[in-house]
């Protein structure tokens, strides 16, 4: 399997697209540890996804240094090793720019942008020192998404943050070249998580989403997963720096399309 052996930490893996990586990682081979807020989601993915191999809870905060500390240690207790990391744990907070409270923007921030700093730097040290072990280099996948490119008006923070981690991918990436450690990230479009499932029986809301969307359809968190094991696979050994949009078509696109579906 592509990732035998592996030891993966997911921020975020409680659900959606974060269980999906996770649900993956352990159907090529990993040994995964969920790192999610929620307690009690946390404990139950794990154990939804203890038939498909060794997986662990840890509860954490990623905004928070002393909560990644304990996730790193957690994962070294469990398992003895790390050698791939998803930040994906994110946040979003609707909010006009004219009034959006500073505590909110700053929330979103912590969570989406220095959560993915801390929790990359504390996973990165560890990849170094195994590297000048001798160990095998390790890799690290960054949650973006088309947001990072387009706006929303009402999700500053989201907007800011996901751009904030497009070059935060390419400063990691640049960083930890040196020692053959690869950092990209995943760019989703319109993905059917539980936000986005509150529209799936909105005939208005469906139709603008699938506007702008030449595929004609939402995506799956299966999808992003399969290119989660892929960027965390020996097959993509070349590739570091980079973020792979997965949005169905959505950024070529300069107008919108027909979403209307045949008989």
């Amino acid at each position: 399997m592509a990732l035998d052996g592996r030891v993966a930490i997911v921020t975020g893996g409680a659900k959606g697209i974060g269980y999906a990586i996770a649900r993956r990682y352990l159907h090529d081979g990993a040994k995964v540890v969920i790192a999610d807020i929620d307690e009690k989601a946390g404990a139950a993915a794990a154990a939804e996804l203890a038939d498909f191999g060794e997986v662990r809870a840890v509860v954490c905060n990623v905004a928070e240094r002393l909560h990644v500390h304990n996730l790193v240690a957690s994962a070294l207790d469990a398992f003895g090793d790390i050698d791939i990391l998803v930040n994906n744990a994110g946040m979003v907070h609707k909010g006009d720019f004219l009034t959006l409270d500073e505590a909110d923007f700053d929330r979103v921030l912590n969570v989406n942008l220095k959560g993915a700093f801390l929790c990359g730097q504390a996973v990165a040290r560890h990849l170094v020192e195994k590297v000048k072990n001798g160990g095998p280099a390790g890799t690290i996948v960054n949650m973006s998404s088309v947001n990072a490119v387009f706006a929303l008006p009402d999700q500053v923070g989201y907007s800011v943050s996901k751009g904030g981690l497009s070059q935060l991918t390419k400063v990691m990436a640049l960083s930890l070249a040196q020692y053959g450690i690869r950092v990209n990230a995943i760019g989703p479009g319109s993905i059917m998580t539980d936000i986005l499932r509150a529209v799936a029986d909105d005939e208005a809301a469906q139709k603008k989403i699938l506007s702008r969307t030449p595929l004609g359809r939402i995506g799956e968190p299966k999808e992003i997963a399969a290119i989660a094991a892929f960027l965390a696979s020996d097959d993509a050994s070349y590739i570091t720096g980079q973020t792979i949009f997965a949005d169905g078509g959505r950024l070529p696109l300069n107008y919108t399309v027909d979403p209307r579906k045949d008989d």
